[in-house]
């Protein structure tokens, strides 16, 4: 694993806890843990129950013993990282967004391709589609339990930027980060509408703006945790990012990215309504799923509240009894689950980096849409 912040804890976990409960093809073994900071890797590898840390990912993903590259690194290493993982032989599986620009994700689409044709897999982590309740709403989808989709709502808001004095992070730069809420969370926003309904966003309008412009700078070397010093820096990325797009079928969907929304901590929501039901999710209860049956007498419409921990449910079986709870960290597990039984099968794992270059487009379209003054663009496919 390169990398070890906020995801590499939860990568960590993944990998981890997955041949623990399900029956994985294969064994994974937690091999090296790559940083930059020689003493962080270390305590970071000890932590969470990697073998042995380094600082050099090139000599790492040299090695014979490496069969897996796992990229949990800003987006501005991911283009480089995993390009040269897939060359070298390696599995890849890439933190989202797939890059910084469309450019980047292109040639990793491009040597994800070459190295498909090698047996070499590939994989981005938008986690979401492995919450058991957005895996059973795409099954109903499927199953044609909403009819004729029709109408989509998707948003993802948080508060965690609110105080205009919070330091100036990788997150907030764009040669880092590539965006900011548009792409650190409206990417999860786009995947998940497109993973449920089956269909892809073809065209769209918005307008993204920074909210607060300068933010203090963080000492030398304190990292995302460190204390912010007199001088400012200035803000290089969106704050919150609105947007109308349009489905394959031509059904409308409006979507809203906001690291400034107060109160809410991580609510990934998504309404689906179509002409014989709707469905609705929210992150924050993610046990559960709101479903309305639209073919019900009327005597008996309503949203119905499901409780997505049935065995029967997807991903449910090997973990706990009816009712008892999953929590963030369980899609990581999920994904593991499927990219490890991907690779022993020889298929491809979804999404793939093709996927994430899709909404990278996406991205990138919305951008093109707010500077010309929410034209309505097409997402390039």
């Amino acid at each position: 694993m390169i990398g070890h912040g906020f995801m590499g804890a939860a990568h960590s976990q993944g990998w981890r806890v997955a041949p623990r409960f399900f029956d994985l093809p294969l064994e994974p073994e937690m091999a090296v843990l790559v940083g930059r900071n020689a003493a962080g890797a270390e305590a970071s590898a000890r932590k969470w129950g990697w073998d042995e840390s380094a600082t050099d990912w090139r000599e790492v993903i040299a090695r014979d013993d490496i069969d897996v590259v796992d990229v949990v690194t800003p987006g501005d290493t991911h283009a480089e990282i995993a390009i040269a993982a897939l060359e070298a032989g390696k599995h890849v599986l890439c933190e989202k967004p797939l890059a910084n620009t469309v450019e980047e994700a292109e040639r990793m689409a491009a040597a994800a391709a070459a190295a498909a044709e090698r047996g070499i897999r590939s994989m981005v982590g938008f986690t979401y589609r492995r919450v058991p309740a957005t895996t059973f709403a795409r099954d109903l989808v499927a199953e044609g339990r909403l009819g004729e989709i029709r109408q989509v709502r998707a948003e993802y808001l948080q508060d965690w930027l609110m105080d205009a004095e919070a330091p100036l992070t990788w997150r907030m730069q764009k040669d880092r980060a590539g965006s900011g809420a548009l792409g650190d969370i409206g990417a999860h926003a786009v995947d998940l509408t497109e993973y449920i309904t089956g269909q892809r966003v073809t065209t769209v309008s918005g307008i993204i703006e920074t909210l607060v412009e300068e933010r203090p700078l963080l000492g030398e070397g304190s990292g995302l945790s460190g204390t912010a010093t007199s001088e400012r820096g200035k803000v290089t990325v969106d704050d919150i990012a609105l947007f109308t797009g349009r489905l394959e079928s031509g059904a409308l969907a409006s979507f809203e990215a906001t690291r400034f929304r107060t109160g809410r901590k991580n609510a990934l929501r998504i309404e689906i309504s179509g002409s014989k039901g709707a469905l609705a999710f929210d992150l924050e209860r993610l046990n559960e799923l709101e479903f309305y049956d639209a073919t019900l007498p009327a005597t008996g419409l309503g949203f119905q509240r499901i409780l997505v921990t049935e065995s029967d449910h997807p991903y449910m079986g090997p973990w706990w009894p009816t009712g008892h709870m999953l929590g963030y960290e369980h899609g990581f597990s999920h994904q593991v689950y499927d990219f490890v039984t991907a690779i022993d099968e020889g298929t491809q794992p979804r999404p793939s980096f093709e996927d994430g270059l899709h909404v990278q487009r996406v991205l990138e379209a919305v951008e093109r849409s707010s500077a010309s003054g929410s034209a309505w663009i097409a997402t390039g496919d």
